[in-house]
């Protein structure tokens, strides 16, 4: 196997697009903003590697994808959509100051797709890549789940520029993550002339929400956390509704049949309510498994590169899922996630383009 060899890559460069696509605000589920977002993105791709690079209609917003011919090799998977709600970049714009370069979206993902384009425009030969950039991972995905896992067959192994894992590693395994909606119907009543008239949903809610906490088993990996709930319309009335959202993580297909059949199986507390539950863990778990023969030329390229499992979700779970070997966390060096301080560590954006091209074209001359 013949190795890459580490060039030069111009980091004022990497800046320049980095700033281009931050200060296009994309938030999921804003088509009109994402529309926007995707042509930039699109952009950039085509300015730095050629080609024409399609966007693909979706409910959601249009997703990226970019080949750069011949057999499809190594797919690059990221996304364009961003957590945060337009109007954002006027309270913390773009900005690169002490190593580090701040924003909204410049570690989760941003970065990460400019320094992959960057590293595969040192490529001498980037036949059988192909990019895929969606504009729903922040939502799961939906509009863009069977694209991807197509995508990811087709080329037989996937790379996710995702950001790195804490102290820079990269990400061989994630938790399978879902979301799930519990409605409570009661019956309202006057509080104060006839409270036992009522069937109160928000007490329902509370039994619920301890029901559903002790699902979790922190000893096999498994989280299940409530995370909002909401009842009632006024202070003298029994609430009618209510309602509780549960975040879910594990690490197992066991795990992933446990707690939905239990999610399923809910009973109510108190006489009359009734529960209607929805939901599912729609990210399957990405095993460590699937990372491992990528994760050996990472660290060929990369002495001393760690590689650690995590709790959050990624498109790559479902690439894994299927049996294509899968690296994620190849993204930005930095922190600060959905949060306000998230950054992006400007020194380590060469390093990075380069490992991504490394590992292309090890994938290539396998």
């Amino acid at each position: 196997m013949t190795k890459h060899k580490t060039v030069d890559v111009s980091v004022d460069a990497m800046l320049d697009d980095l700033r281009t696509l931050v200060e296009i605000e994309s938030p999921s589920r804003d088509p009109e903003a994402l529309a926007a977002s995707a042509k930039a993105v699109a952009a950039v791709i085509e300015n730095r590697l050629g080609g024409r690079a399609t966007l693909v209609e979706s409910e959601a917003g249009p997703h990226v994808h970019w080949s750069a011919g011949g057999e499809p090799k190594v797919l690059l998977l990221g996304h364009h959509d961003t957590v945060f709600p337009l109007g954002t970049l006027e309270r913390r714009p773009f900005m690169v100051a002490d190593g580090h370069a701040t924003g909204p979206g410049v570690f989760d993902m941003l970065g990460g797709l400019v320094q992959a384009v960057h590293g595969l425009a040192t490529l001498d030969d980037p036949s059988g890549v192909e990019i895929l950039v969606t504009a729903d991972e922040e939502v799961g995905s939906r509009s863009s789940r069977a694209l991807i896992e197509e995508r990811a067959l087709a080329c037989g192994a996937v790379l996710v520029v995702e950001g790195a894992a804490d102290g820079g590693g990269v990400k061989t395994g994630r938790k399978g993550c879902g979301t799930f909606h519990v409605s409570i119907a009661g019956r309202a009543s006057h509080a104060g002339l006839e409270p036992a008239a009522g069937v109160n949903a928000l007490i329902e809610a509370s039994h619920q929400v301890l029901d559903i906490a002790a699902l979790g088993r922190p000893d096999v990996g498994t989280t299940v956390t409530p995370t909002v709930a909401s009842a009632g319309t006024l202070d003298n009335v029994v609430p009618a509704a209510a309602t509780v959202v549960v975040d879910v993580r594990v690490e197992s297909a066991d795990e992933k049949e446990r707690i939905e059949s239990a999610f399923a199986a809910l009973a109510p507390h108190l006489d009359e309510a009734t529960i209607t539950v929805r939901g599912s863990i729609s990210r399957p778990p990405m095993p460590e498994s699937a990372s491992v023969e990528l994760f050996a030329v990472a660290r060929r390229l990369l002495p001393g590169l760690e590689g650690k499992a995590v709790g959050g979700g990624s498109d790559g779970n479902f690439t894994a899922a299927l049996g294509v070997p899968t690296l994620d966390g190849l993204g930005a060096v930095g922190g600060g996630a959905h949060a306000d301080h998230e950054f992006l560590v400007i020194d380590a954006m060469a390093e990075r383009a380069n490992l991504v091209a490394g590992l292309v074209h090890a994938v290539q001359h396998a």
